[in-house]
């Protein structure tokens, strides 16, 4: 039974704002121009569903499901859009959450910020400063000496060895 105050009437009341919630504050990045645009038909010819789905719908792949989760060898991680150099691999470490994770992107221009309320709390979405594809979201518990966690979609990556 649901508390007194939360009646159906006003549960389903909610159920229905949630969804006009997030599309006031979808992907900001999306809006913003980038120096390497494409139109939706252009980007659904170069990239996969899914990578499509994360990259320019701002959606997540299931943890632990990505091969790049593991990659332990030195070399650079890009974006799989447009190639622009994001990550190193002297900046990756394990997080455990399943995601690769870095405690700082290679450069201070290679990736841009928006805040974003799409679970309804605000989170620091984090794109790709190029072509704007949405790569995961940054977190304040990871380590030294940054204390940032890049949660970063694998399947948003291409890694590229030394």
């Amino acid at each position: 039974m649901l508390p007194p105050r939360l009646s159906r009437r006003r549960l389903i009341a909610l159920g229905a704002a949630l969804p006009l919630l997030g599309a006031c504050s979808a992907a900001p990045a999306a809006a913003k121009s980038f120096p390497k645009a494409r139109s939706e038909a252009e980007w659904r010819r170069v990239l996969t569903a899914e990578q499509f789905y994360v990259l320019r719908r701002a959606g997540t792949e299931r943890a632990f499901t990505s091969p790049l989760n593991g990659e332990k060898r030195k070399g650079a991680f890009v974006c799989v859009g447009c190639a622009n150099p994001l990550y190193s691999s002297a900046h990756k470490y394990d997080s455990g959450t399943g995601w690769p994770s870095f405690w700082r992107a290679i450069d201070k221009g290679a990736v841009g910020t928006s805040t974003d309320y799409l679970i309804g709390y605000p989170r620091t979405e984090v794109h790709c400063a190029d072509c704007g594809g949405h790569l995961g979201h940054i977190f304040g518990d990871g380590p030294p000496p940054t204390g940032k966690r890049h949660c970063i979609n694998g399947v948003a990556l291409r890694f590229v060895p030394a």
